[in-house]
């Protein structure tokens, strides 16, 4: 503001009509004629008594203009091909806007382009760009664009004035930017006014004149500007600000696809984004209408009829936080010195050195310990910021006083803002728990005491990834996970049919979106950018590729979605030794694969270590008892304090099946077979039959227990003949007949003593052990439905009445509900509302 400027802008007394609207048009709005003619067909469309129009220069232009000055300043004779592409440019919107009615425009086009070209002529001559000539080139972007749309609006008959600020507006060039001189230009255009009394004008933005009256520019958001400076002079109403966009976005839509589009915000909320890179209004345009308490709208051109978004004086009770911002590199500063501590000053001689090294502080972040302080500041300024502490410093530094001037670079800064954050509290616990539940560290930290703005500092690699979990932890998009399904197999086939179904309803009720971005199996794998659909199978066949595990993990973590997961189907020893690695880098694993449970020692230690350290999560209910809540129900026992004395149980749904048929009526290979076509056997049943699978399950229960038992130290009774050990599965089946007779006699032994046949694993002080064994008619054991599993846990309180779970234990479709539900266990821990 000049320092003569009123409280409020002044405003001719006869332009306060009862409904005065200002409408700013940015560049991408009047890019063509096409374009020009969908503005004017807009503005036709609003009954607006007094209607003001401000416009921007055709898309490129501006850009254009200066390159044409630059090239002419540096004698480069390739500004006059520029030229005449850019007069070209003019004239064919003028031509396909106006048709038969174009000579005057064209004449007026050519009369000005001709007073460039000498303008241009004289640049080349004197080899150098003065700031005036500059601005002088610049700002007929918008001295075009407006004569094109208002000989349009006066073409199909309207009464349009063109008002070219240059004639009105007068301002002056300050430390803090462009300020109005609001008498100056209210006395003017009520001049102006006398001679164009008309109730549509067209006005150029970006360009006014200086208070020595040479032609000036109002800097880079000058248009936008331009549109609130009138909008106070003219006493409007409403500034609606029309551009490429609904309105604002609660964050970067490039970087977070499912950001909402913000129905109202307040002038704060918006200054608060806008200062971190959203796109919003520049403060500084919002200045004029602050002070008049004038509603901002920000439309989109190309969707006139959605009401954009309202800035006004109005706050919002809605949400503590409105949207988040990102703003890329940056450096951290960093002051450090056991000297600093008490020291009064120390601050401003700070901000004294860098202000005299002309670097902006964008944050800053001092402890109460006032042993260190940070700033953040534009990368490309940080070595001048670093020297100028250095030389403010130095003598702290001679004597040990100060300790460090560091530099960190590669820093990016997440804002969250909102009228709702204040007075509320847990809002800044919430954007921290997202961020860690991200894996993303936090390199600094500060809020304003209006509590309108937390923002935080962190590492540039990891800040899409911070922006999507804050945008997900505050509710304004879903929590999501990019997951990756390894080994489709019966259980990974029936696990990927039930997570696409019930993916829509997840993200409508639960507000979880699972995103299938990988799929391998072991030869072949399908990488998708947006997620694999029901179609699953037919992708994977068609357009999948060679599997390569490295690939399909950087894959996952490349959209930078704030949760990953492995879910790892395939039962292979190979894919549980990369557990580890994932886990470490915040991946998380479920899985039904019993090889990272129950394989060496070492590596489970390992594994469990690495979740502990990272926070990622490691499920693997399903690797006993299929979806049954067995190790649920253990651990339960176990971090309540109690004692497991003994561990018994059937854990095979094959085995259950058949001991629950062998009854001496077909004998035990026909049984096999037909368990076998009934999908409840592995495809060699050699796999069920050993035992070998029944022991892994019991080593992976002796282990949650608290036993650092080994599969080796398992005894093991395979119902397998040793000679049928080897060869192939058709072999195998055509001679299991050969041990029908040694396994009907134990079941008539058995019956003769009142006993029934049981596969059976048990974990006592004795050992552990899995094989047939003969159990009394009534043991529970002995009465389970068909494919049941069954595990009764002794423990100190369930000592003389055993803990028992048991339910169905075999089938794709169970093995895959316990894999999906322990994914939403991860979903349910990452603070998605299930």
């Amino acid at each position: 503001m000049s320092s003569h400027a009123p409280t409020h802008p002044a405003a001719p007394a006869d332009l306060a009509a009862p409904s005065t609207v200002v409408h700013k048009f940015g560049g991408t709005s009047v890019a063509s004629a096409e374009r020009y003619r969908h503005v004017a067909g807009l503005l036709l469309a609003r009954a607006e008594p007094l209607q003001v129009t401000v416009v921007s220069a055709m898309k490129g232009v501006t850009d254009a203009l200066i390159e044409l000055a630059q090239l002419a300043a540096r004698g480069d004779a390739g500004w006059r091909e520029a030229w005449h592409a850019l007069r070209a440019r003019h004239r064919g919107a003028a031509v396909a806007l106006l048709g038969e009615q174009v000579g005057e425009t064209v004449e007026w086009i050519d009369v000005r382009f001709d007073q460039l070209a000498e303008v241009l002529g004289a640049l080349a001559v004197i080899g150098e760009l003065p700031r005036e000539v500059l601005d002088r080139v610049q700002g007929l972007g918008e001295v075009f664009s407006a004569q094109l749309l208002g000989t349009h609006l006066q073409a199909l008959g309207e009464d349009c004035a063109v008002l070219d600020a240059r004639d009105v507006l007068v301002v002056g060039h300050g430390e803090l930017g462009v300020d109005v001189d609001w008498e100056a230009s209210a006395d003017r255009l009520a001049k102006w006014r006398l001679q164009h009394p008309q109730s549509r004008v067209v006005a150029t933005g970006f360009v006014a004149r200086d208070r020595e009256d040479r032609i000036t520019t109002l800097g880079r958001n000058g248009s936008d500007y331009s549109g609130a400076i009138f909008a106070a002079l003219f006493n409007a109403d409403e500034l609606h600000i029309w551009t490429d966009v609904d309105g604002v976005l609660s964050a970067d839509p490039r970087l977070v696809p499912e950001a909402v589009q913000l129905e109202a915000l307040s002038y704060d909320e918006a200054c608060e984004l806008a200062y971190f890179g959203a796109k919003v209004v520049h403060p500084q345009t919002m200045s004029p209408a602050i002070r008049l308490g004038l509603p901002i709208f920000i439309r989109n051109t190309f969707h006139p009829a959605h009401p954009g978004t309202r800035i006004s004086a109005q706050r919002s009770p809605r949400g503590p936080v409105k949207g988040l911002t990102l703003s890329p590199d940056l450096a951290l500063l960093n002051l450090e010195g056991t000297g600093l501590m008490g020291v009064p000053g120390t601050a401003e001689r700070v901000f004294s050195a860098l202000r005299q090294a002309q670097v902006s502080v964008v944050m800053i972040s001092q402890g109460s310990s006032e042993h260190s302080i940070c700033c953040v500041v534009r990368a490309g300024e940080a070595a001048r910021g670093r020297e100028a502490l250095l030389q403010a410093f130095a003598h702290e530094l001679a004597v040990g006083q100060v300790q460090r001037v560091q530099v960190g670079e590669g820093v990016s800064v997440l804002a969250a803002v909102g009228d709702g954050m204040a007075g509320q509290p847990g809002v800044a616990a919430r954007l921290f728990e997202a961020l860690g539940r991200a894996q993303v560290n936090i390199l600094a930290i500060a809020q304003g005491s209006s509590e309108r703005n937390i923002s935080v500092a962190v590492a540039s690699v990891d800040a899409t990834r911070a922006l999507r979990a804050a945008h997900a932890g505050f509710w304004l998009s879903p929590q999501t996970f990019a997951v990756g399904v390894i080994g489709p197999g019966n259980v990974g086939a029936a696990l990927l049919d039930q997570l696409l179904a019930a993916r829509p309803q997840l993200l409508a009720k639960a507000n979880v979106d699972l995103r299938l971005r990988a799929l391998a199996s072991r030869s072949r794998m399908r990488l998708e950018v947006d997620g694999l659909h029901a179609d699953w199978r037919q992708a994977l066949h068609d357009d999948g590729q060679a599997s390569d595990l490295d690939a399909f993990t950087e894959h996952l973590l490349a959209a930078h979605l704030p949760h990953a997961v492995v879910i790892d189907c395939s039962g292979s020893a190979e894919v549980a030794e990369r557990y580890e690695g994932w886990l470490a880098a915040g991946i998380h694993v479920v899985t039904p694969n019993k090889q990272a449970g129950s394989g060496p020692l070492s590596r489970y230690q390992r594994i469990h270590a690495a979740a502990a350290a990272s926070g990622a999560r490691f499920r693997y209910e399903a690797t006993v008892g299929a979806g049954l809540p067995v190790i649920t129900t253990l651990h339960d026992l176990v971090d309540t304090g109690d004692e497991v004395l003994a561990v018994e149980g059937i854990f095979s749904g094959t085995l259950a099946w058949l001991f629950n048929r062998f009854d001496g009526s077909q004998p035990f290979s026909e049984l096999v077979a037909q368990a076998r076509s009934m999908g409840y056997t592995e495809p060699d049943p050699r796999d069920d039959l050993s035992g070998v699978d029944v022991a892994r399950k019991l080593v992976i229960l002796a282990r949650e227990a608290g036993h650092a038992l080994s599969l080796e130290q398992v005894q093991v009774e395979s119902l397998v003949p040793a000679l049928l050990r080897d060869g192939s599965v058709d072999d195998f089946m055509a001679r299991l007949g050969e041990s029908d007779a040694s396994l009907l006699q134990r079941l008539k032994d058995a019956r003769a003593r009142g006993a029934v046949l049981r596969y059976v694993a048990q974990l006592g002080a004795d050992g552990a052990s899995v094989g047939l064994q003969e159990l009394p008619a009534d043991h529970t054991f002995a009465n389970l439905r068909l494919t049941d599993n069954v595990v009764q846990f002794r423990t100190r309180r369930y000592c003389d009445n055993p803990l028992v779970v048991q339910g169905p234990g075999a089938g794709p479709e169970v093995t895959a509900a316990g894999v999906f539900a322990d994914l939403l266990r991860v979903a349910a821990g990452e603070g998605a509302r299930l």
